[in-house]
């Protein structure tokens, strides 16, 4: 088994942890850390906007998954925690459009959580994707 961990910002490395790790053992796994709405230095963006969070999320689990050498086609497992799951459902048309435009078809899971690392931040995705 061969392991090797994707980082494509630096600012994960003040708290300890990185952003996926890849494992590889007869197929390619990639293990990818919660994606919230953060800029490129981990700072918080879209405050109060379920939606923009929501597409930022996916963006940043793209800059993920691409620095590996995967896609969202890719994603077998999408669990997803947001603070409020009926604000949840107001960006959720957006969500399923563009991961269908991706043809992405995880198993998933919703859940409730009181807060994320964040305040400012209402959801965060965390993903499994398979090469």
């Amino acid at each position: 088994m061969e392991r090797r961990i994707i980082n494509p910002w630096s600012w994960q490395d003040n708290f300890g942890f990185v952003q996926a790790h890849e494992v590889t053992a007869g197929q390619r796994v990639l293990y990818c850390a919660g994606q919230a709405s953060t800029d490129a230095d981990g700072r918080p963006a879209h405050a109060g906007d379920i939606v923009a969070q929501t597409q930022q999320s996916l963006d940043n689990l793209e800059t993920v998954l691409r620095a590996a050498g995967y896609d969202l086609s890719h994603v077998v497992r999408l669990n997803m925690y947001t603070t409020d799951v009926d604000l949840f459902f107001t960006a959720f048309p957006g969500m399923v459009e563009r991961l269908k435009a991706a043809d992405c078809k995880p198993s998933a899971t919703l859940v409730g959580v009181t807060r994320l690392a964040f305040p400012e931040l209402l959801i965060e995705f965390e993903a499994t994707a398979v090469s």
